[in-house]
């Protein structure tokens, strides 16, 4: 069975508890965007805050009212169900007046804001995500509290995929195993969900081993360095003052790989752990090939901005506030301050 909680923690073990989710409130997710709406344009951008409500269901609502094809409806990124969240969403209109999106509103949906704009949004164009929690009943030693936050606050946080990526009980990556057995998935977003849950596995298994090191925040010679917030690289073959200083300054990250085709950038010692991927995860490094994905790199460590928090002791209430950038999940932050 999968088991998030075998990964490596950054600074051990959190000896807080807590529960989330109490209430859909209690997990408030805004996306930011790098660009403004230009206000004309063949695409219809709808922000829309939400809960209870799965994107893929409320984008083929949005398809069906508009009167479009499924892909003519675009999202940066998936958001979390049990969550209230702010979400854009664009309809390719080309020459359509806009429908009236008031008959979207319901208990779980408000259309907050329409304008169109002259591009489709696609993923990588989200900057990021604002992040308001609430974790209750909390319960334990909190003595060492304040210290977790100034290290998250100066170090960031390993950049696991969250356990959500995996499904209930790692249902995800199961339904991977079967598909890459040979029975087709015929479902164009469940195969996307069941690839990526099998790269985020082998991602994650990486990443662990560097937590273990002590080397996910640190560069060893043979890293991929990421430049932050972008796509753009270079192999670090010395890790020299320089590059040192880079890395505090959040600048840049050591980087881990995303599976595919291709052969591995990295080299000496990180090339020998990444390696041996293939052997431990067979099926999923044959299926991944097979699918024609390319060998992509991710950032093995995930900044944490604008980072504040309150601790209500008396209600056994804890208040957390941070920004993310795209591709950072929330529980990755939480998982190093408290169980829950």
């Amino acid at each position: 069975m999968f088991d998030f909680s075998s990964y490596h923690y950054a600074n051990n073990k959190p000896s807080l508890s807590g529960v989330i989710r109490t209430h859909f409130s209690d997990f408030k997710v805004d996306e930011k965007f790098a660009f403004d709406a230009t206000g004309e344009g063949e695409h219809a951008l709808l922000h829309i805050k939400k809960q209870d409500t799965n994107t893929d269901w409320l984008s083929r609502q949005i398809s069906q009212l508009a009167g479009v094809r499924k892909v003519d409806v675009s999202y940066a990124g998936l958001k979390d169900r049990n969550a209230v969240t702010t979400q854009w969403f664009s309809v390719w209109l080309p020459g359509k007046p806009d429908p009236d999106w008031s008959q979207l509103n319901s208990e779980n949906i408000e259309i907050l804001q329409t304008i169109r704009h002259s591009r489709k949004l696609r993923r990588g164009s989200l900057r990021g995500n604002q992040f308001n929690l609430i974790i209750r009943d909390v319960e334990g030693d909190a003595s060492d509290l304040e210290h977790r936050m100034n290290i998250i606050k100066q170090d960031g946080v390993p950049n696991y995929f969250g356990a959500q990526r995996f499904g209930i009980d790692g249902n995800n990556l199961e339904k991977a195993k079967i598909m890459f057995g040979g029975k087709r998935e015929k479902d164009r977003f469940k195969r996307s969900i069941y690839l990526s849950a099998a790269r985020s596995a082998m991602f994650n298994d990486v990443l662990s081993q560097r937590v273990e090191m002590n080397k996910w925040a640190d560069g060893i010679s043979g890293d991929v360095m990421l430049l932050d917030n972008s796509h753009s690289y270079f192999l670090a073959e010395e890790i020299d003052e320089k590059i040192i200083q880079r890395l505090k300054e959040h600048d840049i990250h050591p980087s881990g790989p995303l599976w595919g085709r291709g052969d591995l950038l990295s080299k000496g010692v990180v090339a020998e752990i990444e390696k041996k991927l293939p052997e431990k995860f067979e099926v999923f490094d044959l299926g991944l090939r097979n699918a024609r994905l390319d060998q992509e790199r991710r950032s093995l460590r995930l900044s944490v901005n604008d980072f504040q928090y309150s601790h209500d002791v008396k209600n056994n209430i804890l208040y957390l506030s941070f920004f993310l950038p795209a591709g950072g999940y929330a529980t990755s932050v939480l998982r190093e301050i408290i169980n829950v």
